[in-house]
């Protein structure tokens, strides 16, 4: 019997739920008896199974039963030494990955277009990063993965360095040769970290890129909630090579998870590797034809332009469709809201799709959305789109004010125009894709605030950049 068939704990929740028990534990809303009444009836189903630490469903953070049996049959669906439910994203995995392996001072090579959660790692850590620059898709007009050469000069600078902190792949589903930074990263001793939040459904294969657990990744942290059907904070953490301590990443883990951990999320985790680990060749083939299908449908409108992965090696769950139009990427996205379709995220010139991993013969409303697409915009003047001027962006820098420094300074506010070489003391992140574009204690440059400016005129939501709408930014006064 193939054992992934298994549901674990979603069998033994619903085995629980069936005794029509009396609770006098926690949660107080008892299994949905005691719930506003106007809601009552949509979360009735998911309360009875949002329980606790009870006798038969063992417990987060000491796993012997029904979760350990899950989170081991996890492990042996990606073929790693050992994985871990997360039930507070993928940002838990990331602070749990560099705190385990980082400490004060240490050198952590870090590509730069990370998420704000690697950044709050290392800071928490008081580690040194030093950040790599990501090669530039001037057609998608998005930064992608860092290369070979500059990772390798990197090690030649920082030969010191302990750890390196990669996203693979890019919000857009863009990748890059992982697999030969990885190998030089462990000639020299360094630790590989991958943030995966995009890739859970990589380890299927061929269409799809290999996973950073198949290319040899330390620890990998995958966002369950992103791409399969995982309920929103479900994540996957996995330890993938003898050189880390599996005791201190628990150790973190205990210290960053609830505990009070939801079971209602952990079940969806257990789901969610089942549905992966039942997914057949005939399924991806039905799925591709699906998504190949809606592509060419869009590809015929005039005022957008679907674009293709280079050497067409990329995430296809994720379709990325460009303005060729006046409108700018968000004002495309909010065009689409109207008529009832909702996509991942905007810039100033791409709207982002993702699909669902759909199996054989699964109706989604592709038809429908790509009509109702085609009627929207087909009748939009097209517009092309101004080539851009090429920049000479410092390949690796670090902070001009260490994190340890940055209290002993003051902070003051200038108009966003006369900030270029000042130090910037608050991160601000266009939001999503929750990649910081300024940093605390980053050297402001002329090309930050000018991508900064396009990203306010075109429409981009911020965390951070509290003054912004003044046209102003927080720095240090370093003079």
């Amino acid at each position: 019997m193939n054992k992934q068939t298994r549901i674990p704990l979603y069998e033994a929740l619903t085995a629980h739920k069936n005794k029509s028990l009396i609770s006098f534990h926690v949660p107080g809303h008892k299994a949905g008896m005691i719930f506003p009444q106007q809601s009552q009836t949509i979360f009735q189903e998911i309360l009875n199974i949002d329980a606790t630490e009870l006798s038969g469903l063992d417990d987060l953070h000491a796993p012997l039963g029904v979760i350990k049996e899950s989170q081991e049959l996890l492990a042996a669906l990606y073929q790693v030494k050992e994985s871990f439910f997360l039930v507070n994203g993928s940002t838990t995995g990331n602070l749990a990955m560099v705190l385990s392996v980082c400490g004060k001072d240490d050198v952590v090579l870090v590509q730069r277009n990370c998420h704000k959660s690697v950044l709050n790692a290392l800071k928490l850590a008081k580690a040194r990063p030093v950040f790599l620059e990501p090669e530039y898709n001037h057609e998608w007009r998005t930064a992608t993965g860092v290369s070979r050469d500059v990772v390798e000069e990197a090690i030649d600078l920082y030969p010191e360095a302990k750890a390196i902190v990669l996203t693979y792949p890019n919000y857009y589903g863009m990748v890059y040769d992982l697999k030969s930074v990885i190998e030089l990263s462990h000639l020299h001793n360094i630790l590989v970290l991958v943030d995966e939040a995009h890739g859970p459904h990589f380890i299927f294969g061929d269409p799809l890129p290999l996973s950073a657990v198949q290319l040899g990744a330390d620890l990998v942290v995958h966002s369950a909630h992103k791409t399969l059907p995982a309920m929103t904070m479900g994540s996957y953490l996995h330890i993938n090579s003898h050189r880390v301590n599996s005791g201190i990443v628990r150790d973190y883990l205990q210290m960053l998870q609830s505990s009070s951990p939801s079971y209602v999320i952990m079940a969806s985790l257990d789901l969610a590797r089942n549905y992966l680990a039942t997914y057949q060749q005939s399924d991806m083939e039905y799925l591709q034809k699906e998504i190949v299908r809606f592509k060419k449908e869009l590809a015929a409108i005039p005022s957008i332009k679907v674009l293709e992965y280079p050497d067409l090696l990329g995430d296809t769950l994720k379709v990325t469709i460009q303005s060729c139009s006046k409108l700018s990427g968000f004002e495309l996205q909010k065009k689409l809201e109207t008529l009832g379709i909702f996509t991942e995220l905007a810039d100033p010139y791409n709207v982002l799709m993702i699909f669902p991993l759909l199996k054989k013969n699964h109706e989604y409303p592709l038809r429908e959305a790509s009509r109702k697409m085609t009627e929207l915009l087909r009748d939009l003047p097209y517009f092309p789109i101004k080539e851009e001027v090429e920049s000479n962006k410092t390949k690796i820098s670090e902070l001009a004010i260490p994190f340890e420094q940055m209290t002993t300074y003051e902070k003051i506010a200038v108009d966003l125009g006369a900030a270029a070489g000042m130090v910037s003391a608050e991160t601000i992140i266009p939001y999503p894709p929750g990649i910081p574009l300024l940093l605390t204690g980053e050297r402001i440059t002329e090309e930050k605030i000018n991508q900064l400016t396009q990203l306010l005129y075109t429409g981009a939501r911020f965390q951070g950049g509290t003054i912004l709408d003044r046209q102003q930014i927080n720095i240090f006064r370093t003079g």
